[in-house]
């Protein structure tokens, strides 16, 4: 139990995939303008990577292994991950049609979201079993969510601050990414 802790605290927090690690930026970076639109990505990114998290290591350790084909990894946890999104964005069209147009282009970018290809790959190399893979797929996609709506609230209040006319837009946006990176890397003694 004291080691999913440490996996899911040090996905989180330490090795914050956007933060950290620098995986999942175009979604990190577009779609938090707004804390409910950054809030919605990440309940979709937390849904997806932990099923990805779920259904990569079965396929790795159910089939690539035994059969050898570890070097298809790459491409085999693509597939699943378009799968995934597809699936999501069938529900989500279905069941929630504000939350499907209010994430609009961004949905489909999760299938090519670096972070949901990375943890997969990340649960392999670290040898992670089934639960340890899905806990590291959760803590990656909590650490995602803790971001995006931490830049999102920021965006929001510096949208009415009297900002100089050469950091305005992505500038600015860059500049507070980089100082939340900073502050992130203050979690690195917690593990």
């Amino acid at each position: 139990m004291k080691e999913l802790l440490i996996i899911a605290i040090g996905s989180a927090l330490v090795n914050n995939v956007v933060l950290s690690q620098f995986l999942g930026l175009c979604p990190f970076l577009g779609v938090s303008r707004r804390v409910k639109t950054a809030a919605s990505m990440g309940a979709a990114v937390i849904f997806v990577i932990t099923i990805a998290s779920f259904f990569a290591n079965l396929v790795y350790n159910g089939i690539l292994v035994p059969l050898h084909l570890e070097y298809l990894e790459t491409i085999v946890f693509i597939l699943v991950i378009a799968a995934l999104v597809q699936f999501v964005e069938m529900f989500l069209k279905k069941f929630s049609r504000s939350l499907y147009h209010a994430l609009g282009v961004y949905l489909p970018l999760i299938t090519t979201n670096c972070a949901v290809l990375g943890v997969a790959i990340l649960n392999v190399q670290n040898s992670y079993n089934l639960l340890e893979s899905v806990v590291n797929g959760i803590g990656t996609s909590v650490g995602f969510t803790i971001a995006i709506v931490i830049m999102a609230g920021i965006r929001e209040r510096i949208e009415y601050n009297d900002i100089p006319e050469s950091l305005q837009g992505t500038p600015i946006v860059l500049v507070t990414a980089g100082l939340m990176a900073i502050a992130f890397f203050g979690f690195a003694g917690i593990i």
